[in-house]
Order: C-alpha cells, then structure tokens, then sequence
C-alpha cells in the first residue's frame, strides 16, 4: 500500500493499493489484513419464505448436508400415508430451497426416523430407524443422492429386537457410522460400516445398564470421539453423557458426566440437540431444563481423552422449551438456534457464539413460525451456500413438513478498517486509488449539502450511524463528499 498527500495542504490524501475483488465506482472500502482493500459488503439477517416438502403429516423429521453433491436431504415419517419412512432431497439457492420428488425407503412399513447421516468416505447418506411392521427392530438404510433425487440400498438390521430412542452420527476419522438405542431396559451403541450401497455392523456393546432415552449425539472432530447424551432410567429426570471412541468396528465408552442439576432436567423425546464448534472445539448441549420451568438451556462440553466436562448452564429463553434444533455456521463462527416458545406456540431463531466453556448469545432472534406451534424441529448448515436450514411440521398447516431457509448477517466493516472511497473502478488485483481522509469523493449521488453521512454495513451511505459506527464525512453537493470530514 502506498500512501499520497497530506494530512494539510492542498493536496487531497489517497492511497494506492490491491483491489482485492472488484471494487465499483464511488464505493466505501476496507482495508484487510493482508494490505489488500476491498469494498465494504454484508448482508442482513434475514429468512426466506416457507416451502413445503412434504404436503401430508410429518413426524420425526432430520436433516443432514451431503458434501460430494451441494444438497441436503430430509429424512422423515409421512404420518399421513401408513406412517412410512420417506427421504427429499432440497437445492438451496439464494434464500429459497427447491425440492425433488420424494423416495420412500421403507416400503409399506411403519418407520421412526432416529437420524441422518452423511458418510463423506462414500459419499452416502445414512438413515437410522424403527421398523414398526417388523418387531420394531432397529434398521439402517443407505441413499445415494444423484441430481435432485435419492436413491436407497437394502435395510440391514443391526438390533433384533424392539429399538427405540436411536441416534446416529458419523466419525470421520475412523470413516465409521455409530448408532446408539434403547432394547428394554439397557442402551446399546453399534459401529457400521459403509460399502457401496450396503452397510455391515459390528457387535452391539453396552452403554449403559439401564433404560435411557437418547437425545442428542455429536462427532467432536479436534478430539475424534463422539458425544452421547441421554436420559437415565424410567422418570427421565437425569440428563448425562458419554465420550464413545471407536476402534475397528467396536466403541468403548468414558466416564458418565451429569448435566444441569441432578434430578431436574427432561425434554420431549427427539427435542433435545447438540453440536460441534471446530472454532472452538466445544460441544454445546441444548436441552429443556424442568428444574427451571422448562426453560431453554445449554452447556458447553469439552472432551479430554475419554471423558466430558461442562460449563455452567445457560439460559438462553425464559419459557417453556421443548423443541429446539442446532447447527453451526462455519462462515459466521456461530451457533445457529432454532427453537419452539410453548406459551405462544411461536417459532424462533438466533445466533450465539462460545467463550471457553460459556456461550452467549446474540441480539437477533428473528420469528420464523407464529402461533400453532412447531413440531419435529431440525435444521443443518450447508457451508457451500452460506445457509441454515429449518426443517419442522408446521401445525399451523395441518402439520405439513416445511423448510426455510436461514441467512445470518454479516460485514466486513469495523470500526477501524474504514479506509475511504474509490474515485473510480477498478477490476480484481488491480492497483486501486482509495481516497482518504480529507479528498473529496465525486462519485456519489442523492446526497443532501451538509448533511454527515456513516458507511452501512452493506457499504452504502445512510445518514444514521450502523454497528459498528463508522463516519464516512459530509456531503457538499448531492454528488460530493468530503471523506471523513
């Protein structure tokens, strides 16, 4: 960067510097890091419009991202036909999602979705469920996504027996699918393993000796282990968790860690969540703690070796909670919180970010569903497009499976790296002239003669300060500022 002019005199100041993408007419730039300027950009948060994927009764809904094809695909139980096991895959484009047609995976048979995932070794999806017209054995099934559309292997049986309160997740560093299920009254974790269109399993080892209800379940890749969370015993009044570690095709488990207050903390079946930030490489646990009226709560979990420590529990809404789904937005580094208000029946999401072994959160919770209610409530981030998306049973619309699409706010404007506006264009790694403090800038226009004007986190001029505040300078005509004047 090069720097021309002076602070006094009449010689306007500007810099010459690296467009580091294109920089238009007359625009406010930044300068980065790396020396490079660029022009000031973001957007705002905002939600796309509802879509329908699945116009009858949904039920036991999960959603996962497939990596190797830009898609996600949606996993769930049309309640309204026979209570069968369906898939869709949906393109996100801009702030919408499109869908292709819908492909049943489990025949005629009655199937609860326990979850989804992708298998980036092989490029497959993985779906976990109950068989209802099969003795309710715990099956798992193998799509292979082409196009719009999803395609499914044979469902193996990896439990005989009546399953229930499955999860599933998938740890990339050993390229392994693990599912944990209830048989009666003991849990149960199995490690399969992906080929072709097929998925072969392992022995199924204890967990733990005793009836449980599993609530969430997520890889931690820092630690290579996966984080189990379940509820203890038949008054589901325990939350506690695992680390699991997979060796060939087995798990063995750590220590149990306890959540929340002993005694205190339930939630409905499939509502609980968690997930992993590899920013911080932390796992936050949300869960509805009945010890304080149900209020929506989290902790933040840190795996060492084989064992899990929690922070303090937060609160992040002060009613009843039951339903919450998250995800994390690797573009924003924050946690994307999607949850259900019993006492309104109103939907809502927001943005929060971890701090050691605490979290806070953001000032931007937005409606994303009114009254009526929200049911079977996901949602994943798919990093290609930028975007979040909510997958739930609107109830309000005789519970049809709906999506929208999430897009959380961002700029690359501080407070600090305000740099000055461009007297012309300038094409992607071109030297550019940036004028600075002092210079007056030609380029504008429908400004107001003395009017000062602060640089919007979209990069445009508006004449109330945005946040950050940063003060662009005075206006001398509709077409002339005088930069930071």
């Amino acid at each position: 960067m090069r720097t021309i002019g002076r602070d006094f005199g009449d010689t306007a100041r500007k810099v010459y510097a690296v467009a580091s993408g294109a920089l238009g007419n007359g625009k406010t730039c930044v300068v980065n890091t790396d020396g490079t300027v660029s022009v000031v950009g973001g957007a705002t948060t905002s939600l796309g419009s509802e879509v329908i994927y699945e116009s009858g009764a949904t039920s036991w809904n999960n959603i996962v991202y497939d990596t190797s094809n830009d898609k996600v695909v949606i996993a769930y139980q049309d309640a309204g036909n026979s209570y069968k096991g369906k898939a869709v895959v949906g393109t996100i484009s801009g702030s919408s999602i499109s869908f292709g047609s819908i492909t049943g995976f489990s025949g005629t048979n009655q199937a609860e979705v326990y979850g989804i995932v992708f298998d980036s070794s092989n490029n497959k999806v993985v779906i976990s469920y109950k068989d209802g017209s099969d003795s309710d054995y715990g099956k798992a099934i193998v799509g292979t996504v082409s196009g719009t559309s999803i395609s499914f292997g044979t469902a193996v049986t990896y439990n005989s027996s009546s399953s229930s309160s499955g999860k599933v997740s998938f740890d990339s560093s050993n390229n392994k699918v693990l599912i944990h299920y209830s048989e009666g009254s003991s849990a149960y974790g199995i490690v399969g393993t992906v080929s072709g269109t097929g998925i072969s399993f392992g022995s199924e080892v204890q967990i733990i000796n005793e009836q449980v209800t599993f609530e969430a379940q997520v890889f931690d890749s820092n630690a290579n282990k996966t984080l189990v969370v379940y509820r203890r015993g038949d008054n589901n009044t325990s939350l506690n968790a695992k680390v699991a570690t997979i060796s060939g095709t087995s798990v063995s488990y750590g220590s149990e860690a306890e959540l929340g207050q002993s005694g205190t903390v339930t939630a409905i079946n499939n509502a609980n969540d968690a997930c992993f930030d590899p920013d911080n490489n932390k796992i936050a646990v949300f869960y509805s703690d009945k010890g304080n009226s149900a209020y929506g709560t989290v902790q933040v979990g840190t795996i060492s070796g084989t064992s899990v420590s929690f922070g303090t529990a937060v609160v992040y809404n002060s009613a009843d909670t039951p339903r919450v789904g998250v995800s994390y937005d690797t573009a924003n580094n924050v946690i994307v919180v999607a949850y259900e208000i019993v006492n309104n029946g109103n939907g809502r999401v927001r943005t929060a970010a971890i701090s050691g072994t605490s979290i806070t959160f953001n000032d931007d919770s937005i409606l994303f569903q009114s009254s009526n209610g929200v049911d079977w409530l996901k949602s994943v981030y798919d990093p290609d497009q930028g975007k979040t998306v909510l997958v739930y049973r609107n109830e309000a619309q005789s519970n049809k499976g709906v999506a929208k699409v999430y897009t959380v706010g961002f700029t690359n404007l501080t407070s600090e790296n305000f740099i000055g506006i461009t007297p012309s264009a300038y094409p992607d790694g071109a030297g550019a002239e940036i004028q600075t403090k002092g210079a007056v800038n030609e380029e504008q226009s429908g400004l107001t003669a003395g009017q000062s004007y602060f640089v919007q986190t979209d990069g445009t001029l508006g004449t109330t300060a945005g946040d950050p505040s940063v003060f662009a300078g005075t206006a001398v005509s509709a077409t002339k500022i005088i930069v930071k004047g």
